[in-house]
């Protein structure tokens, strides 16, 4: 009996309190939803059918895991306004006779509703919108599309294993929340406010200098390398100053205009003011949270799309012809003419067969070896260097071209003297006038007017630095040089590329024969490297990319919609708990004088004086994360500058415009508590 008491209590309290446990049950039905979609989207069989589709399997699986602990972490963050909000209603309940353990059922069957509504319903979507879910992402990718339905019980189980816990977490704060509190204390836990705070220039000063420090990390990241190493870092750095500043600057706000009479001594400003004065240490708090939610929607939603919108140029930035090999071997004089005409004689056989002329031929020599830069010096064995100071910035791949080969590929009549060299860099830069590696002097006497399309070079996420020499002869003194495990630093390379003018299809098939002549004429390869050489052909690979880019892309649309949901909700909860808070200082207000529309033009004054700080920090959050996150978009082969700055751009006016609606819907609902015509 007692038990259906409980009960008809948890429902009627629901019930009446629907402004608040709406927007929260809504947001445990979309975290529910999301996680089990990109659960069975891990394990769609239409996926695992594709090429790269394991690899895509893992990129989801990262997606569902961040979307499982950010929902932990949100709704134990949104749950605190529920019961702020109840505490009151607790107290009058208590006050009448109701014991702590009564309470506590009460709680009990509150949160058994919301958790069965939301797993109940929020399972029932997923399975639902799966599907579409599914088609969205074969879409992007370009995959073939599947109609057939199926219901993974694994990922039933996952979001269940996921989100029961929570749901007996956020029961468990609960009830505890309420047993430990006194009766009088519940009563007035609405109205108790908060203690005027005080300026701390302290904090506000650590979170300039954290600040600045981040800002300072992104600027001046030289390399990919670098920015992957201390992204996370400044990321960290980013968060804590965000939430310093923002505790301490909106006081401090608030204590400016406070002494500008001229200014806060105007009725759409003195109680907007006066009330934000006295609530300043959770408005700090909760408006860093909404800028966090803020940048990071706009730094992965810009990234991702521009690795998306930008995946052709990626592809042809990492593969600069339609069919390209790089063959191998273990010294540089073994790269003779004699060898490399056998190995163009191959390939053209297989292109006499089928009929192809090949274009934009490049055929060229090169060797590499890779080390770290000290001034005009490069020390090819000193990995115990950069692992002890993860400086990558000091880390170099050297190439070296011959002349003649330049030449032959760039239509150039360059001429070099033995000990001569001319230099070309990429994602760095050399100014010195000589070059030296262990007994190798060379002397730069210029730089290459065109760099040569190594697409190894474009790859890796290490700077190159090209060098054109007279002959690859030179570097004999650096044939015996080897790392700490005795293996051979200078490696030799044959690369040979062309394009057609065909269709994929047969230029897939072309590419594959060139493959099956170099495997079948052993004799013109070396026999002691268990990789004899790589290959590249953009058309096969094509699909890969798009697998990838692609899928980076779905998900951060996906974490991008539940993170601008979450900061909805914070500013939902904001202004409504705020607006009880507030009810009664305007009827006061209203009863001396103040009409609607003055109270219009206050709660105005507020939103623009505070709520849209969080936009504009966010904003300069991505202008000054731009430099780090550019190079490591460059690790994607992305190298087109103009179109991350547009994406970037448009990512930060589509947020703006989300961004305003959510105020107006979230001012018009603190309107309607605070005017009185609001129903509880």
């Amino acid at each position: 009996m007692k038990s259906l008491l409980y009960f008809r209590l948890a429902v009627s309290g629901i019930r009446k309190n629907k402004k608040l446990y709406i927007p929260y049950l809504l947001t445990c039905i979309g975290m529910v939803m999301m996680s089990h979609i990109l659960q069975s989207l891990s394990y769609s069989p239409a996926l695992f059918m594709m090429h790269g589709g394991s690899q895509m399997g893992f990129i989801l699986s990262l997606g569902k895991f961040v979307v499982a602990v950010f929902a932990g972490l949100f709704l134990l963050y949104t749950n605190s306004f529920l019961i702020r909000r109840r505490n009151k209603e607790f107290g009058i309940y208590n006050v009448l006779g109701m014991d702590k353990n009564a309470l506590g059922w009460v709680i009990f069957w509150e949160n058994i509703i919301v958790a069965g509504l939301g797993l109940g319903l929020g399972l029932v979507f997923g399975m639902g919108l799966y599907k579409l879910a599914e088609l969205a992402l074969l879409n992007i990718i370009h995959g073939s599309v599947d109609y057939s339905f199926t219901v993974s019980p694994e990922s039933v189980k996952f979001t269940l294993c996921i989100f029961l816990p929570i749901f007996a977490l956020l029961m468990v704060k609960s009830v505890w929340q309420v047993r430990r509190a006194k009766p009088l204390e519940l009563l007035r836990s609405e109205n108790a406010g908060e203690k005027p705070p005080k300026a701390n220039y302290l904090l506000g000063l650590g979170g300039l200098v954290l600040l600045a420090g981040a800002y300072y990390l992104s600027v001046s990241s030289s390399n990919a390398m670098a920015a992957f190493t201390w992204f996370f870092v400044a990321v960290m750095m980013v968060i804590l100053a965000t939430y310093l500043l923002m505790i301490s600057g909106s006081v401090v706000l608030c204590r400016l205009l406070q002494k500008n009479k001229n200014y806060y001594y105007k009725k759409q400003h003195f109680v907007s003011v006066s009330s934000m004065a006295y609530r300043m240490k959770r408005n700090g708090a909760g408006l860093a949270s909404i800028c966090v939610l803020a940048t990071m929607v706009l730094v992965m939603i810009s990234s991702t799309s521009s690795l998306y919108i930008g995946a052709e140029d990626s592809l042809k930035t990492r593969y600069p012809h339609d069919s390209g090999f790089t063959i191998y071997r273990s010294r540089t004089e073994d790269m003779d003419a004699s060898f490399m005409n056998q190995i163009e004689g191959t390939f053209q056989e297989v292109y006499a067969r089928n009929g192809a002329v090949p274009q934009n031929v490049e055929r060229y020599r090169y060797a590499n070896i890779a080390g770290v830069l000290n001034g005009n010096e490069i020390d090819p064995n000193a990995s115990d260097t950069i692992m002890s100071t993860l400086d990558y910035n000091i880390l170099r791949q050297i190439i070296f071209v011959p002349v003649e080969d330049y030449n032959a590929v760039k239509g150039t009549e360059l001429t070099l003297e033995p000990g001569q060299a001319m230099v070309g860099c990429l994602r760095c830069s050399y100014e010195d006038s000589d070059f030296r590696l262990g007994a190798l002097n060379l002397e730069i006497v210029g730089r290459i007017p065109e760099m040569m399309s190594t697409g190894e070079a474009i790859a890796s996420v290490v700077p190159s630095i090209t060098l054109v020499i007279s002959d690859l002869s030179e570097l004999e003194p650096l044939e015996s040089l080897a790392d700490y495990k005795g293996r051979k630093m200078l490696s030799s390379h044959y690369y040979y590329g062309c394009d057609f003018d065909l269709p994929e299809e047969q230029i897939i098939q072309i590419h594959n024969q060139q493959r099956d002549a170099l495997m079948q004429n052993d004799a013109l390869l070396d026999s002691n490297r268990e990789s004899r050489w790589t290959e590249e052909c953009p058309a096969r690979e094509r699909e890969d990319f798009y697998i990838t880019y692609g899928g980076l892309f779905f998900i951060g649309i996906m974490l991008s919609g539940v993170f601008i949901a979450a900061a909805a909700l914070i500013i939902y909860y904001k202004q409504v708990s705020e607006g009880y808070e507030d009810q009664s200082r305007f009827a006061i207000m209203r009863k001396v004088g103040m009409t609607r529309q003055d109270i219009k033009k206050s709660i105005n004054s507020q939103i623009l004086t505070v709520f849209f700080a969080p936009l504009l920090m966010a904003g300069l959050h991505l202008v000054f994360a731009f430099p780090m996150v550019w190079q490591l978009l460059q690790m994607f082969n992305l190298r087109n500058l103009q179109l991350v700055i547009w994406t970037n751009i448009g990512a930060f006016l589509v947020f703006c415009l989300f961004y305003v609606i959510i105020y107006k819907f979230t001012a018009r609902a603190y309107y309607g508590i605070v005017s009185g015509d609001g129903k509880e």
